[in-house]
């Protein structure tokens, strides 16, 4: 959590609020540079707190992007173009006020790690309970080879042939289904909660080795789970535990979930179960789901 509908959400709300303003100054929390000093690198990746600090003064943020869970901040300073890159971990979130007394849920307000300082007079503010968030400034995507393997946004054409290529090599085809649609590079950007809804919507158990499934029923599901996030991005995403959008809003897609997290199936009243998927719980019905 979140998941690529949540942070959608969020590249929605932030872009028409700080596209095309420059970034003045960047003060990092006490936290992040003890961390750095622990040799932990909370929050800030890749370089020191202080070089940080440096490196995004006066850039204009030229473009928002999400890629699969990643929001990309593509910067821009005379000639020169950066990505600052963000990943909202578990709990990270994003404000833009005029003060930090602004932010009204005191948990965030106590665990702010970044403030960018806008030309226009506003701060962007960067808040992570957890701190599993992180930021990441780099030249281009090939600085950070992880983000080389994600696999194509799901609503792309070539995805779901993607996605059946993939699940059909060695390294996929015996891993539970659950655990194959939530790894990044099969499908970009579904995790444990819309895997969980679309697996139930299939009547497909968590945990069926994924070369058990047929193509047509894999062409199916891909297809079903591209449904279930866009519901999501329609409904604002899940609002559980600490996700919030921008400045703590939220989203209504929790109230339309049919297994994540329930303790009855809705379908034939019998009491789910879960087990661990790819350090996961994973809710299903064991009547339905077979």
């Amino acid at each position: 959590m979140p998941e690529l509908p949540e942070v959608e959400g969020v590249v929605r709300d932030l872009r028409p609020i700080v596209e095309g303003k420059t970034i003045e100054s960047v003060s990092l929390s006490d936290v992040v540079y003890t961390s750095h000093e622990a040799g932990k690198q909370a929050i800030v990746k890749n370089a020191k707190p202080s070089q940080f600090e440096l490196l995004v003064r006066d850039m204009k943020i030229d473009k928002l992007e999400r890629r699969s869970k990643y929001i990309f901040f593509h910067l821009k300073k005379d000639d020169e173009r950066f990505i600052l890159v963000n990943h909202l971990g578990m709990s990270g979130a994003w404000f833009v006020v005029t003060d930090v007394l602004e932010i009204t849920e005191e948990k965030f307000r106590k665990h702010i790690h970044a403030i960018f300082t806008l030309a226009s007079g506003e701060l962007l503010v960067y808040a992570d309970i957890r701190r599993f968030g992180e930021l990441r400034f780099i030249k281009e995507i090939a600085d950070h080879p992880p983000l080389l393997k994600m696999a194509p946004e799901p609503f792309d054409e070539i995805a779901c042939d993607f996605f059946i290529m993939q699940s059909e090599k060695p390294k996929f085809a015996k891993k539970p289904i659950k655990e194959v649609i939530m790894d990044g590079q099969v499908i970009s950007g579904c995790g444990n909660i819309y895997a969980t809804e679309a697996l139930f919507k299939m009547l497909i158990h968590p945990g069926k080795a994924t070369n058990e499934l047929s193509r047509e029923q894999k062409t199916t599901l891909f297809h079903v789970i591209c449904d279930v996030l866009q519901e999501s991005i329609d409904s604002g995403g899940s609002t559980i535990s600490d996700y919030r959008s921008i400045n703590g809003g939220a989203g209504t897609m929790q109230h339309r979930l049919k297994m994540y997290g329930k303790k009855q199936c809705v379908v034939c009243e019998t009491n789910t179960e879960s087990l661990v998927i790819a350090g996961r719980t994973s809710t299903y019905c064991p009547q339905c789901q077979k």
